[in-house]
């Protein structure tokens, strides 16, 4: 199955924060690898995709908090759980 990258990561992603505790950006490089820029680009890009990502804000700054996907909207969740290493050999 070949997948386009672009779009891999972008699925990649919601598995990870939908796996990770409190998945803020630095904690999303970390298990990344990925810029900053690149990972905030995603971000912006997957309500475009029908996904509804919310950012809860925890402490006094203004990027205190972590990410939490609320709705997946058409995409499979249980495929993209399934494949999420198919999805991150496609973007390596």
């Amino acid at each position: 199955m070949e997948l386009n990258p672009v779009f891999a990561r972008r699925l990649y992603l919601c598995w990870l924060i939908s796996h990770s505790e409190r998945p803020n950006v630095p904690k999303l490089m970390e298990l990344t690898g990925w810029p900053r820029r690149t990972l905030q680009d995603v971000l912006k890009a997957l309500p475009g995709l029908g996904v509804e990502l919310q950012f809860v804000q925890q402490g006094v700054r203004n990027n205190d908090g972590y990410y939490q996907l609320e709705s997946w909207g058409p995409l499979n969740k249980s495929w993209v759980h399934q494949h999420h290493q198919t999805l991150l050999d496609a973007i390596a």
